[in-house]
């Protein structure tokens, strides 16, 4: 089995997808390189911009989407980023989650060579290889859109590439062939998770994952809030500074009046007047409420915003910075979790695997390469299971104290199943643990010479 059939058994591609096509454009096929040479390096085409946005624009994206054409979707999705609200718990969910600590598993060679820093950068391997903040904008197009594209790019000098998260206005999805392309300068190019230069992000899941992603939710509720806010400031504009008006005499010449008048216009700051008897000057202000309608509209959809994004609503004016531990603080548990876990099952099957078998042959991949993830616990749960922890340890000290002097012992198989209490080297599971692969013997507590005082209980014959 080659290492690419390897990895599409890690990624659990189905039997009834179509194969790749024998013809057509290839990532790193010449024709493509050449092209890109030309312009730069750059993959995808010039995105299309669009700053007003319709109800009608958004049903007109969901008919897209779902014929296989998500680029009016990402464009809108593009579009409602630039909101202060949604950006905001957008980037906690993703940049937040991506800079919490990483915990690698696996081979202690790979695991070793990820965690390795460089002098020059400081920067891992694994750093170096997947920036944190292309993996914060491949996890927010998961979110977003359901889908998300990337490409790692070879780097001359080295034998580990980077990951670039590339534009998904231009995935296009062939329902014909159960298959992803991508609209490149060079043409549609088929997209071949795991091949070593495609990375598909499908936290949406495998099928339409477009329709399970937040950006018609949100999409709707931005849409909505910049109406809304339009609205408001329009009228703002027109009722909120209140009219000037001057009342003059019935004896007030013509003269008198327009002289008056101009007075009234060239009203500032601090304007001061000193009228004849008869003469009058008020402010004529709007007694409507009209504006409350579109603060209750915005505010209706800012809950929806962070609903959709943090699964509650949550304050966004405490605190004086972020750190790691205010992530769990604003996003709901679960939701974090199923980010993580989306993102490292994409690492772990479309970007180590190339990793350990370009640096060490198919050979250490078989026997398990490496994996990561990242450590999502709340510090509230960290420390209620470290004194969980503690409180076993003294309890067990305590028993096995208790116990001694009857020439017992307490079954420390059973205590650590039950406990979830993990035991190092311990192959068989059962609380006890091995010593050069040899599963070291329980002390025998009936050749313990105990030294029993006066006031020990009677102890039982043997």
């Amino acid at each position: 089995m080659g290492w690419k059939d390897a990895v599409a058994a890690l990624l659990g591609i189905s039997a009834y997808q179509k194969p790749p096509p024998s013809a057509g454009p290839d990532l790193g096929s010449e024709a493509v390189e050449r092209v890109r040479t030309v312009l730069g390096g750059q993959l995808a085409p010039q995105s299309h911009t669009q700053t007003r946005w319709y109800l009608r624009d958004l049903e007109a994206a969901i008919h897209s989407a779902d014929a296989g054409d998500i680029s009016s979707a990402a464009r809108l999705y593009r579009a409602f980023r630039r909101d202060g609200v949604l950006a905001g718990l957008l980037a906690t969910r993703t940049s937040g989650l991506v800079r919490l600590p990483k915990r690698f598993r696996g081979d202690a060679d790979v695991k070793e060579a990820l965690e390795r820093r460089d002098g020059a950068t400081a920067r891992s391997v694994f750093d170096d290889m997947f920036p944190s903040s292309e993996l914060a904008l491949l996890a927010a197009d998961g979110i977003a859109l359901g889908v998300g594209v990337a490409e790692l790019v070879p780097v001359e000098g080295r034998d580990f590439p980077v990951l670039v998260r590339v534009d998904p206005e231009f995935l296009r999805y062939r329902w014909s062939e159960n298959r992803w392309y991508y609209a490149s300068i060079a043409g549609l190019i088929p997209i071949t998770p795991g091949d070593g230069r495609w990375v598909l992000h499908v936290p949406g899941g495998r099928m339409s994952p477009w329709q399970h992603g937040l950006w018609t939710a949100l999409g709707e509720a931005w849409i909505n809030k910049q109406h809304a806010k339009l609205y408001r400031s329009n009228f703002a504009g027109k009722l909120a500074n209140p009219a000037r008006a001057a009342t003059a005499p019935i004896g007030a010449t013509e003269d008198q009046r327009r002289g008056f008048l101009q007075q009234l216009i060239g009203w500032g700051v601090n304007t001061t007047f000193e009228l004849p008897p008869g003469w009058e000057v008020k402010l004529i202000e709007s007694n409507g409420r009209g504006y409350d309608v579109f603060q209750a509209e915005i505010d209706t959809c800012d809950t929806e915003i962070m609903i959709a994004l943090a699964g509650q609503v949550v304050t966004t004016t405490g605190g004086a910075g972020f750190s790691n531990a205010d992530i769990h603080k604003s996003i709901r548990a679960d939701l974090i979790k199923e980010t993580g876990d989306a993102l490292a099952y994409t690492i772990n099957t479309q970007g180590i695997p190339q990793f350990v078998v370009r640096r060490w042959g198919l050979e250490k991949l078989n026997d398990g390469g490496a994996t990561v993830d990242w450590d999502v616990t709340p510090p509230k749960d960290v420390k209620q299971e470290a004194d969980a922890l503690k409180s076993f340890g003294d309890a067990l000290v305590s028993i096995r104290a208790g116990l001694l002097p009857y020439r017992r012992d307490v079954d420390i198989a059973a205590l650590a199943n039950r406990f979830g209490i993990p035991i190092a080297q311990d192959s068989d599971g059962d609380g006890v643990p091995d010593v050069d692969g040899v599963e070291e013997p329980q002390p025998d507590l009936e050749s313990v010479d105990v030294d029993f005082d006066s006031d020990a209980p009677d102890q039982p014959e043997a």
